[in-house]
């Protein structure tokens, strides 16, 4: 990686980026500052909730409809709130059943750059995947294309956990948004992405050659991720985070593992993030009778997050796919032994068990308890790994190596224009 001095001008655009509502907040406000470390000028657009960004990165908010918002997501706006067509677009695809989010802040985000085009060098785009992208491009405007993972899995495997027909139906609907996403990735001359697992997800399902996929992976930073002395780790608590309940996740399946474990121990799983009285993991947990030993925090700071680590004797990533996993690497980084499955990039990202990390199959609760008791039952195995792991991450996931190979890819897009243009 060669790190040059000439300055670059980045517009980098994220639909929604609150770092408590999943990892592309925290990839969007942990890479702009890295940049602007480096000496580049970033400006981030941001739809609802808003991302929490570096005092040196100017945010510029692009306001929706906030259909989603809590506390009352799915909300019907009414017709006195349309200031706009977009704001009508939006309304109009979310009557549908479409997660119309992307959509509408892609529009937007044209509509706000169209006259600054003579301010920025380029554009990032943070997965939004929407019709205004390809507006950008069309206007001559060079971009980056950052996927994390195709939302076409989320859909599968959404589809796969569906209960009944019209759950069914309703998540097709939900999940249409895709078709744009994948026409739009497609018209993209290049995208970047997070892991090799992710990339070949990326060919596969939105039909992109692999050689217009770079792979550049994310980051943490261990000098905030790291082991805090004096903690004592509790026997028997769990940690994982839980940026959606969704069934990509594997929730469900952490929660059927620690009722079959609690039968013959101390259990306590603590998970990072809400609690939602009518979601599935909230009736797993009534219909496990975990009420009593599973506790959710949200919306605390990340020195919190690195004590829950330090409070934990594992850390469970249980996810039935990962396009690379953010949680599990700041995990590692605290020092924590990882429980993960081998869901999608986890291996690529976690290293080999037994020696980074204690890997396990997707899905299936009774291998992710037997994991799980393997690892409680060896305390100086747990420790070595814990160790291990967050030298792998040293090794490895750093912020300030994301964004010089950020650069590098900022740096082909601007020569491809260039000759494109020639």
């Amino acid at each position: 990686m060669v790190e040059t001095t000439e300055s670059l001008r980045i517009a980098l655009l994220t639909y929604r980026g609150k770092p408590h509502v999943g990892g592309q907040g925290v990839y969007v406000r942990h890479l702009s500052k890295a940049l602007v470390d480096l000496g580049h000028h970033v400006e981030v657009l941001g739809g609802p909730p808003y991302p929490e960004l570096d005092p040196r990165v100017p945010l510029i908010e692009l306001p929706s409809l906030e259909i989603w918002a809590d506390p009352h997501p799915m909300r019907k706006p009414r017709l006195w709130e349309w200031n706009d067509w977009i704001d009508a677009a939006e309304h109009l695809s979310f009557s549908t059943g479409t997660f119309s989010e992307p959509m509408a802040f892609s529009l937007r985000a044209w509509r706000h750059l169209r006259p600054r085009r003579h301010e920025f060098d380029l554009i990032h785009d943070n997965q939004t995947l929407g019709w205004g992208i390809l507006k950008l491009q069309r206007e001559g405007w060079p971009i980056l294309e950052t996927i994390h993972h195709p939302i076409t899995v989320d859909r599968r495997l959404e589809l796969e956990h569906a209960r009944t027909f019209r759950e069914r139906l309703g998540k097709r609907r939900w999940y249409s948004f895709t078709k744009m996403q994948t026409q739009v990735a497609r018209r993209m001359p290049r995208v970047m992405s997070v892991s090799e697992s992710s990339k070949s997800d990326i060919a596969a399902d939105h039909g992109v050659d692999p050689d217009r996929i770079h792979v550049v992976p994310v980051g943490v930073d261990p000098e905030l991720f790291l082991p805090v002395p004096g903690i004592e780790r509790r026997p028997g608590h769990l940690v994982t985070t839980a940026s959606a309940d969704v069934a990509m996740k594997g929730l469900k399946y952490l929660l059927e593992a620690v009722a079959k474990l609690r039968t013959e121990r101390h259990m306590e799983l603590t998970i990072i993030g809400k609690r939602r009285p009518d979601s599935h993991a909230s009736r797993t947990m009534t219909e496990l009778g975990l009420d009593d030993c599973v506790n959710f925090v949200s919306g605390v700071s990340d020195q919190r997050i690195v004590e829950l680590y330090s409070e934990a004797e594992l850390a469970v990533v249980p996810s039935l796919y990962e396009g690379f996993s953010l949680p599990a690497i700041e995990a590692m980084s605290c020092g924590i032994p990882l429980v993960a499955t081998t869901g999608g990039a986890l291996p690529e990202v976690a290293g080999i068990s037994g020696e980074t990390c204690f890997l396990t199959e997707p899905g299936n609760s009774d291998a992710l308890a037997r994991t799980i008791r393997e690892a409680l039952d060896h305390p100086e195995l747990r420790a070595k790994v814990g160790e291990q792991g967050r030298q792998r991450v040293i090794n490895h996931w750093s912020w300030r190596h994301t964004a010089l190979r950020t650069v590098e890819q900022y740096r082909a897009v601007l020569d491809h224009h260039q000759g494109s243009a020639g």
